[in-house]
Protein backbone atom coordinates (compact mmCIF):
# COMPACT_ATOMS: atom_id res chain seq x y z
CA UNK A 1 0.00 0.00 0.00
CA UNK A 2 1.04 3.27 -0.83
CA UNK A 3 1.04 6.60 0.92
CA UNK A 4 0.80 10.05 0.14
CA UNK A 5 4.47 11.70 0.74
CA UNK A 6 5.77 7.97 0.92
CA UNK A 7 7.80 6.11 -1.76
CA UNK A 8 5.32 3.68 -3.33
CA UNK A 9 5.79 0.33 -2.08
CA UNK A 10 5.82 -3.06 -3.81
CA UNK A 11 2.14 -4.64 -3.57
CA UNK A 12 -0.36 -6.83 -5.53
CA UNK A 13 -0.68 -5.82 -9.31
CA UNK A 14 -3.74 -4.89 -10.15
CA UNK A 15 -6.75 -7.14 -10.04
CA UNK A 16 -8.90 -8.23 -13.35
CA UNK A 17 -12.21 -7.20 -13.42
CA UNK A 18 -12.36 -4.57 -10.50
CA UNK A 19 -14.23 -1.61 -10.62
CA UNK A 20 -13.25 1.62 -12.81
CA UNK A 21 -12.08 4.23 -11.27
CA UNK A 22 -14.87 6.08 -9.29
CA UNK A 23 -15.22 9.86 -10.55
CA UNK A 24 -14.20 12.64 -8.14
CA UNK A 25 -11.99 10.11 -6.76
CA UNK A 26 -8.79 10.05 -5.37
CA UNK A 27 -6.07 8.66 -8.26
CA UNK A 28 -5.00 4.47 -7.35
CA UNK A 29 -1.81 4.86 -5.86
CA UNK A 30 0.83 3.11 -7.18
CA UNK A 31 1.19 -0.56 -6.21
CA UNK A 32 -2.04 -0.76 -4.34
CA UNK A 33 -5.83 -1.67 -4.93
CA UNK A 34 -7.87 0.07 -7.16
CA UNK A 35 -10.58 2.71 -5.50
CA UNK A 36 -13.08 1.30 -3.91
CA UNK A 37 -16.92 1.97 -5.06
CA UNK A 38 -18.92 4.38 -3.07
CA UNK A 39 -15.77 6.56 -2.22
CA UNK A 40 -17.02 9.84 -1.56
CA UNK A 41 -15.49 12.77 -3.70
CA UNK A 42 -13.18 15.31 -1.99
CA UNK A 43 -15.32 18.39 -0.64
CA UNK A 44 -15.18 21.84 -1.24
CA UNK A 45 -15.28 24.67 0.94
CA UNK A 46 -13.05 22.29 3.81
CA UNK A 47 -11.45 24.25 6.41
CA UNK A 48 -7.74 25.14 5.43
CA UNK A 49 -5.08 23.88 7.81
CA UNK A 50 -4.80 25.46 10.75
CA UNK A 51 -1.71 27.51 11.78
CA UNK A 52 0.49 25.97 14.85
CA UNK A 53 -1.38 22.64 14.41
CA UNK A 54 0.58 19.25 14.48
CA UNK A 55 2.14 18.10 11.09
CA UNK A 56 0.51 15.10 9.88
CA UNK A 57 1.66 12.00 11.80
CA UNK A 58 3.88 9.61 10.02
CA UNK A 59 1.32 6.04 8.66
CA UNK A 60 -1.88 8.00 9.37
CA UNK A 61 -4.50 6.81 6.71
CA UNK A 62 -5.20 9.41 4.14
CA UNK A 63 -8.49 11.50 5.80
CA UNK A 64 -8.42 10.37 8.91
CA UNK A 65 -7.47 11.89 12.16
CA UNK A 66 -4.10 11.70 13.68
CA UNK A 67 -3.65 11.34 17.59
CA UNK A 68 -3.74 15.01 17.85
CA UNK A 69 -6.43 15.97 15.65
CA UNK A 70 -8.85 18.45 17.53
CA UNK A 71 -11.69 17.07 19.27
CA UNK A 72 -13.47 18.67 22.15
CA UNK A 73 -12.11 18.09 25.25
CA UNK A 74 -13.70 16.87 28.78
CA UNK A 75 -13.52 19.24 31.94
CA UNK A 76 -10.27 19.15 33.68
CA UNK A 77 -11.23 17.58 37.16
CA UNK A 78 -9.44 20.88 38.54
CA UNK A 79 -11.06 23.42 36.37
CA UNK A 80 -11.76 26.20 39.37
CA UNK A 81 -15.53 25.50 39.60
CA UNK A 82 -17.97 28.12 38.41
CA UNK A 83 -19.63 30.11 41.12
CA UNK A 84 -17.90 33.10 39.62
CA UNK A 85 -16.94 33.96 36.31
CA UNK A 86 -13.28 32.12 35.37
CA UNK A 87 -12.57 33.49 32.23
CA UNK A 88 -9.42 31.83 30.41
CA UNK A 89 -8.77 29.39 33.62
CA UNK A 90 -8.37 29.15 37.28
CA UNK A 91 -8.72 31.18 39.89
CA UNK A 92 -5.14 32.40 40.80
CA UNK A 93 -3.32 31.69 44.17
CA UNK A 94 -0.50 31.76 45.90
CA UNK A 95 1.38 29.38 48.87
CA UNK A 96 -1.06 28.58 51.65
CA UNK A 97 -4.38 29.10 49.55
CA UNK A 98 -5.80 25.57 49.79
CA UNK A 99 -7.01 26.22 46.30
CA UNK A 100 -6.41 22.70 43.98
CA UNK A 101 -6.35 24.36 40.57
CA UNK A 102 -4.11 27.05 39.79
CA UNK A 103 -4.07 29.40 36.30
CA UNK A 104 -2.67 28.70 33.07
CA UNK A 105 1.01 29.84 32.24
CA UNK A 106 1.10 33.13 31.47
CA UNK A 107 -2.45 33.74 32.23
CA UNK A 108 -3.32 37.56 33.00
CA UNK A 109 -5.37 38.34 36.41
CA UNK A 110 -5.24 41.32 36.07
CA UNK A 111 -6.55 44.03 34.61
CA UNK A 112 -9.01 41.90 32.37
CA UNK A 113 -12.44 41.92 32.91
CA UNK A 114 -14.30 38.87 32.77
CA UNK A 115 -16.10 37.41 29.57
CA UNK A 116 -19.91 36.92 29.28
CA UNK A 117 -21.16 33.68 31.33
CA UNK A 118 -24.01 32.18 30.44
CA UNK A 119 -26.40 32.21 33.38
CA UNK A 120 -29.25 30.08 34.63
CA UNK A 121 -32.04 31.53 32.98
CA UNK A 122 -35.12 32.82 35.06
CA UNK A 123 -38.44 30.58 35.16
CA UNK A 124 -41.24 32.71 35.80
CA UNK A 125 -44.14 31.91 38.37
CA UNK A 126 -41.56 30.92 41.29
CA UNK A 127 -41.77 27.16 41.69
CA UNK A 128 -45.02 26.59 40.77
CA UNK A 129 -46.18 23.98 37.59
CA UNK A 130 -45.40 25.69 33.98
CA UNK A 131 -44.25 24.23 31.16
CA UNK A 132 -41.41 21.75 30.61
CA UNK A 133 -37.55 22.49 30.19
CA UNK A 134 -36.23 25.07 27.10
CA UNK A 135 -32.51 25.32 26.19
CA UNK A 136 -30.83 27.71 28.77
CA UNK A 137 -30.26 31.65 26.90
CA UNK A 138 -26.94 33.34 27.27
CA UNK A 139 -28.02 36.02 28.95
CA UNK A 140 -24.24 37.33 29.45
CA UNK A 141 -23.14 38.23 32.90
CA UNK A 142 -25.62 38.50 35.96
CA UNK A 143 -23.34 39.41 38.23
CA UNK A 144 -23.00 42.37 40.07
CA UNK A 145 -19.48 42.71 40.89
CA UNK A 146 -17.23 42.21 37.84
CA UNK A 147 -13.34 42.33 37.31
CA UNK A 148 -12.16 45.93 38.01
CA UNK A 149 -10.45 47.30 35.04
CA UNK A 150 -6.54 47.92 35.83
CA UNK A 151 -6.67 46.81 38.78
CA UNK A 152 -3.33 46.37 40.47
CA UNK A 153 -2.15 44.07 43.43
CA UNK A 154 0.53 45.63 45.02
CA UNK A 155 -1.70 49.42 44.81
CA UNK A 156 -4.79 47.45 46.86
CA UNK A 157 -2.25 45.81 49.09
CA UNK A 158 -0.71 49.59 49.61
CA UNK A 159 -4.59 51.38 49.52
CA UNK A 160 -5.68 48.39 52.44
CA UNK A 161 -2.29 48.93 54.35
CA UNK A 162 -3.00 52.57 54.54
CA UNK A 163 -6.26 52.35 55.63
CA UNK A 164 -5.38 50.21 58.84
CA UNK A 165 -2.18 52.18 59.58
CA UNK A 166 -2.05 54.15 62.82
CA UNK A 167 -4.39 55.68 65.11
CA UNK A 168 -8.01 54.22 63.89
CA UNK A 169 -9.21 52.18 60.64
CA UNK A 170 -10.46 53.90 57.41
CA UNK A 171 -13.83 51.30 57.05
CA UNK A 172 -14.82 53.33 54.10
CA UNK A 173 -11.33 52.98 51.92
CA UNK A 174 -11.48 48.96 52.77
CA UNK A 175 -15.11 48.92 51.66
CA UNK A 176 -14.42 50.74 48.55
CA UNK A 177 -11.79 48.43 47.60
CA UNK A 178 -13.59 45.24 48.52
CA UNK A 179 -16.60 46.10 47.14
CA UNK A 180 -15.42 46.91 43.55
CA UNK A 181 -12.65 44.17 43.01
CA UNK A 182 -14.11 40.02 41.52
CA UNK A 183 -13.51 37.17 44.12
CA UNK A 184 -10.16 36.37 41.38
CA UNK A 185 -8.79 39.91 42.11
CA UNK A 186 -9.28 39.91 46.16
CA UNK A 187 -7.89 36.83 46.82
CA UNK A 188 -4.12 37.70 45.34
CA UNK A 189 -4.15 40.16 47.71
CA UNK A 190 -3.25 37.96 50.52
CA UNK A 191 0.24 37.22 48.35
CA UNK A 192 0.80 40.56 46.96
CA UNK A 193 0.34 41.95 50.85
CA UNK A 194 2.64 39.62 52.42
CA UNK A 195 4.90 40.34 49.85
CA UNK A 196 4.87 43.93 50.17
CA UNK A 197 5.01 44.36 54.07
CA UNK A 198 5.93 41.11 55.34
CA UNK A 199 2.58 40.79 57.16
CA UNK A 200 -0.48 38.33 57.15
CA UNK A 201 -3.28 40.80 55.81
CA UNK A 202 -5.73 38.48 57.69
CA UNK A 203 -4.64 38.87 60.72
CA UNK A 204 -4.22 42.71 60.89
CA UNK A 205 -7.69 42.58 59.48
CA UNK A 206 -8.86 40.58 62.55
CA UNK A 207 -6.99 43.63 64.71
CA UNK A 208 -8.69 45.90 63.34
CA UNK A 209 -12.10 45.01 62.39
CA UNK A 210 -14.94 43.39 64.89
CA UNK A 211 -18.12 42.02 64.25
CA UNK A 212 -20.04 41.32 61.39
CA UNK A 213 -18.23 43.71 59.42
CA UNK A 214 -15.26 41.36 60.33
CA UNK A 215 -16.82 38.23 58.83
CA UNK A 216 -17.95 39.69 55.59
CA UNK A 217 -14.76 41.07 55.09
CA UNK A 218 -12.90 37.96 55.97
CA UNK A 219 -15.10 35.89 53.80
CA UNK A 220 -14.93 38.31 50.63
CA UNK A 221 -10.77 36.91 50.93
CA UNK A 222 -11.54 33.51 50.50
CA UNK A 223 -12.02 31.79 46.81
CA UNK A 224 -15.45 29.89 46.25
CA UNK A 225 -14.46 26.68 47.44
CA UNK A 226 -12.63 27.94 50.64
CA UNK A 227 -15.58 29.48 51.53
CA UNK A 228 -18.08 26.82 50.69
CA UNK A 229 -15.92 24.21 52.54
CA UNK A 230 -15.55 26.62 56.01
CA UNK A 231 -19.20 26.76 55.94
CA UNK A 232 -20.09 23.36 55.64
CA UNK A 233 -17.09 22.57 58.69
CA UNK A 234 -18.60 25.25 60.75
CA UNK A 235 -22.30 23.93 60.57
CA UNK A 236 -21.03 20.44 61.69
CA UNK A 237 -19.06 21.03 63.73
CA UNK A 238 -19.69 21.87 67.92
CA UNK A 239 -23.53 21.45 69.24
CA UNK A 240 -26.42 20.99 66.57
CA UNK A 241 -26.34 20.63 62.69
CA UNK A 242 -26.72 23.71 61.06
CA UNK A 243 -29.16 21.68 58.62
CA UNK A 244 -30.46 24.76 56.13
CA UNK A 245 -26.83 25.58 55.04
CA UNK A 246 -25.61 21.83 54.63
CA UNK A 247 -28.87 21.76 51.90
CA UNK A 248 -28.07 25.18 50.81
CA UNK A 249 -24.63 24.62 49.62
CA UNK A 250 -24.97 20.92 48.46
CA UNK A 251 -28.24 21.47 46.68
CA UNK A 252 -27.19 24.62 44.41
CA UNK A 253 -23.77 23.68 43.55
CA UNK A 254 -22.57 22.03 40.04
CA UNK A 255 -20.93 19.07 39.64
CA UNK A 256 -17.26 20.73 39.21
CA UNK A 257 -18.22 23.13 42.19
CA UNK A 258 -19.00 19.75 44.56
CA UNK A 259 -15.76 18.04 43.39
CA UNK A 260 -13.68 20.88 44.08
CA UNK A 261 -15.49 22.01 47.75
CA UNK A 262 -15.08 17.91 48.69
CA UNK A 263 -11.07 18.51 47.77
CA UNK A 264 -10.66 21.71 49.63
CA UNK A 265 -12.64 20.44 52.72
CA UNK A 266 -10.30 16.80 52.84
CA UNK A 267 -7.34 18.82 52.74
CA UNK A 268 -8.04 21.75 55.62
CA UNK A 269 -9.59 19.11 57.68
CA UNK A 270 -7.82 15.75 57.05
CA UNK A 271 -11.37 14.37 57.05
CA UNK A 272 -13.64 14.07 53.42
CA UNK A 273 -16.45 15.81 53.46
CA UNK A 274 -18.53 12.55 53.12
CA UNK A 275 -17.21 11.30 57.02
CA UNK A 276 -18.64 14.36 58.27
CA UNK A 277 -21.55 14.26 57.13
CA UNK A 278 -22.32 10.81 58.05
CA UNK A 279 -20.87 11.46 61.49
CA UNK A 280 -23.71 14.14 61.90
CA UNK A 281 -26.94 13.30 60.47
CA UNK A 282 -28.79 10.39 60.10
CA UNK A 283 -31.51 8.45 58.31
CA UNK A 284 -32.91 9.26 54.96
CA UNK A 285 -31.62 12.69 55.23
CA UNK A 286 -28.02 11.84 55.90
CA UNK A 287 -28.41 9.68 51.97
CA UNK A 288 -29.79 12.52 50.62
CA UNK A 289 -27.00 14.58 51.78
CA UNK A 290 -24.18 11.90 50.74
CA UNK A 291 -25.78 11.50 47.65
CA UNK A 292 -25.39 15.55 46.67
CA UNK A 293 -22.03 15.21 47.73
CA UNK A 294 -20.78 12.86 45.03
CA UNK A 295 -20.11 14.31 41.94
CA UNK A 296 -22.62 12.07 39.40
CA UNK A 297 -25.09 14.56 38.41
CA UNK A 298 -25.50 14.23 34.57
CA UNK A 299 -24.95 16.89 32.43
CA UNK A 300 -27.25 19.30 30.96
CA UNK A 301 -29.04 16.89 28.06
CA UNK A 302 -32.75 14.87 29.19
CA UNK A 303 -34.60 12.09 27.66
CA UNK A 304 -38.09 12.88 26.62
CA UNK A 305 -39.23 9.20 27.39
CA UNK A 306 -37.12 8.49 30.46
CA UNK A 307 -38.57 12.10 31.52
CA UNK A 308 -42.33 10.43 31.55
CA UNK A 309 -40.97 7.02 33.25
CA UNK A 310 -39.45 8.98 35.79
CA UNK A 311 -42.40 11.51 35.95
CA UNK A 312 -44.75 8.03 36.20
CA UNK A 313 -42.59 6.59 38.84
CA UNK A 314 -42.72 9.32 41.54
CA UNK A 315 -46.43 10.32 40.29
CA UNK A 316 -47.10 6.33 41.76
CA UNK A 317 -45.09 6.66 44.91
CA UNK A 318 -47.59 9.89 45.77
CA UNK A 319 -50.32 7.11 45.40
CA UNK A 320 -49.02 3.96 47.01
CA UNK A 321 -47.18 6.06 49.93
CA UNK A 322 -43.08 7.63 49.92
CA UNK A 323 -40.60 5.85 48.85
CA UNK A 324 -38.05 8.46 49.54
CA UNK A 325 -34.78 6.35 48.29
CA UNK A 326 -36.69 6.39 44.58
CA UNK A 327 -36.88 10.61 45.07
CA UNK A 328 -33.15 10.47 46.20
CA UNK A 329 -32.21 8.46 43.32
CA UNK A 330 -33.36 10.58 40.41
CA UNK A 331 -33.04 13.94 42.31
CA UNK A 332 -29.51 13.85 42.66
CA UNK A 333 -28.49 11.71 39.75
CA UNK A 334 -30.52 13.45 36.20
CA UNK A 335 -29.65 16.71 34.89
CA UNK A 336 -31.59 19.84 35.61
CA UNK A 337 -33.13 20.07 32.16
CA UNK A 338 -33.90 16.33 32.52
CA UNK A 339 -35.50 16.98 36.35
CA UNK A 340 -37.50 19.72 35.33
CA UNK A 341 -39.31 17.81 32.09
CA UNK A 342 -40.06 15.60 35.12
CA UNK A 343 -42.08 17.38 37.41
CA UNK A 344 -43.38 18.58 34.43
CA UNK A 345 -44.66 15.11 33.58
CA UNK A 346 -45.27 14.91 37.65
CA UNK A 347 -47.77 17.48 37.38
CA UNK A 348 -49.64 16.33 34.40
CA UNK A 349 -50.31 12.81 35.54
CA UNK A 350 -51.38 13.12 39.29
CA UNK A 351 -52.42 17.07 39.03
CA UNK A 352 -50.15 18.83 41.87
CA UNK A 353 -47.28 20.41 41.50
CA UNK A 354 -43.85 18.45 42.63
CA UNK A 355 -43.70 20.93 45.30
CA UNK A 356 -46.60 20.31 47.59
CA UNK A 357 -46.74 16.54 47.27
CA UNK A 358 -42.89 16.89 48.97
CA UNK A 359 -44.72 19.17 51.28
CA UNK A 360 -47.31 16.95 51.95
CA UNK A 361 -45.98 13.44 51.86
CA UNK A 362 -42.31 14.57 53.67
CA UNK A 363 -41.12 16.35 56.91
CA UNK A 364 -38.49 16.99 59.45
CA UNK A 365 -34.76 17.84 57.61
CA UNK A 366 -35.29 15.72 54.51
CA UNK A 367 -38.06 18.06 53.63
CA UNK A 368 -36.59 20.84 53.57
CA UNK A 369 -33.57 18.64 51.34
CA UNK A 370 -35.61 17.35 48.90
CA UNK A 371 -37.25 21.20 48.65
CA UNK A 372 -34.40 23.00 48.39
CA UNK A 373 -33.24 20.58 45.82
CA UNK A 374 -36.72 20.63 43.58
CA UNK A 375 -36.99 25.05 44.30
CA UNK A 376 -32.89 25.12 42.89
CA UNK A 377 -33.59 23.04 39.81
CA UNK A 378 -36.60 24.58 38.78
CA UNK A 379 -35.71 27.90 39.78
CA UNK A 380 -32.50 28.62 41.38
CA UNK A 381 -32.53 32.57 42.05
CA UNK A 382 -36.31 32.04 43.13
CA UNK A 383 -34.81 29.91 46.08
CA UNK A 384 -32.13 32.20 46.83
CA UNK A 385 -34.27 35.19 47.15
CA UNK A 386 -37.09 32.94 49.34
CA UNK A 387 -33.28 32.27 51.47
CA UNK A 388 -32.91 35.81 51.66
CA UNK A 389 -36.37 36.57 52.78
CA UNK A 390 -36.47 33.59 55.52
CA UNK A 391 -32.92 35.14 56.40
CA UNK A 392 -34.24 38.98 57.20
CA UNK A 393 -37.81 38.08 58.38
CA UNK A 394 -39.12 38.83 61.98
CA UNK A 395 -36.93 39.74 65.05
CA UNK A 396 -33.45 38.95 64.34
CA UNK A 397 -31.82 38.37 61.32
CA UNK A 398 -29.75 35.26 60.30
CA UNK A 399 -26.27 36.89 59.51
CA UNK A 400 -24.38 33.89 58.29
CA UNK A 401 -26.84 33.27 55.88
CA UNK A 402 -27.51 36.50 54.47
CA UNK A 403 -23.57 36.66 54.06
CA UNK A 404 -22.69 33.60 52.45
CA UNK A 405 -25.40 34.31 49.81
CA UNK A 406 -24.79 37.90 49.11
CA UNK A 407 -20.85 36.65 48.78
CA UNK A 408 -21.21 33.91 46.58
CA UNK A 409 -23.53 34.94 44.60
CA UNK A 410 -22.37 38.66 43.59
CA UNK A 411 -20.39 37.13 40.84
CA UNK A 412 -23.36 34.99 39.21
CA UNK A 413 -26.67 35.94 39.58
CA UNK A 414 -27.04 38.59 41.78
CA UNK A 415 -29.17 40.23 39.38
CA UNK A 416 -31.54 37.42 38.65
CA UNK A 417 -32.08 37.40 42.60
CA UNK A 418 -32.51 40.77 42.88
CA UNK A 419 -35.68 40.43 40.60
CA UNK A 420 -37.13 37.55 41.96
CA UNK A 421 -36.85 39.42 44.99
CA UNK A 422 -38.69 41.97 44.05
CA UNK A 423 -41.44 40.37 42.22
CA UNK A 424 -42.07 37.92 45.17
CA UNK A 425 -41.71 39.59 47.99
CA UNK A 426 -43.16 43.36 46.77
CA UNK A 427 -39.93 45.35 48.00
CA UNK A 428 -36.46 45.47 46.76
CA UNK A 429 -33.34 43.41 48.40
CA UNK A 430 -31.24 46.65 48.57
CA UNK A 431 -33.98 48.33 50.98
CA UNK A 432 -34.53 45.15 52.61
CA UNK A 433 -30.85 44.76 53.33
CA UNK A 434 -30.70 48.57 54.20
CA UNK A 435 -33.32 48.14 57.10
CA UNK A 436 -32.16 45.15 58.43
CA UNK A 437 -28.72 46.01 58.54
CA UNK A 438 -26.16 48.74 59.96
CA UNK A 439 -22.85 50.39 59.76
CA UNK A 440 -19.98 49.51 57.89
CA UNK A 441 -22.02 45.76 57.35
CA UNK A 442 -24.38 47.22 55.36
CA UNK A 443 -22.49 49.07 53.30
CA UNK A 444 -20.48 46.39 52.05
CA UNK A 445 -23.76 44.13 51.69
CA UNK A 446 -25.31 46.84 49.80
CA UNK A 447 -21.81 46.87 47.27
CA UNK A 448 -22.91 43.19 46.95
CA UNK A 449 -26.38 43.84 45.81
CA UNK A 450 -25.13 46.72 43.60
CA UNK A 451 -28.40 48.99 43.51
CA UNK A 452 -31.78 49.70 44.48
CA UNK A 453 -34.55 47.88 41.60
Amino acid sequence: MSYPGYPPQPGYPPQAGGYPPQQGAYPPAAGGYPPQPGMYPPQAGGYPPQPGAYPPQPGAYPGQPGPYSAVPSAPSPNQPYGMYPQPGGGMPQGPGMGYPGGPPPGQQIYPKAPSPNPSMPAYGGGYGGGAPAVPAINRGFRGTIQDFPGADPLKDAEVLRKAMKGFGTDEQAIINLLGSRSNRQRVPLLVSFKTAYGKDLIKDLKSELSGNFEKLVLATLKTPAQYDAYELKEAIKGAGTDEACLIEILASRSNAEIREINQVFKAENKKSLEESISGDTSGHFRRLLVSLAQVHRRRECYDVKLSYFEGQKLSGENKLGTDESKFNAILCARSKAHLRAVFHEYQHMCGRDIVKSIEREMSGDLESGMLAVVKCIKNTPAYFAERLYKAMKGAGTKDRTLMRIMVTRSEVDMLDIRQEYLKNYGKSLYTAISGDTSGDYKKLLLKLCGASD
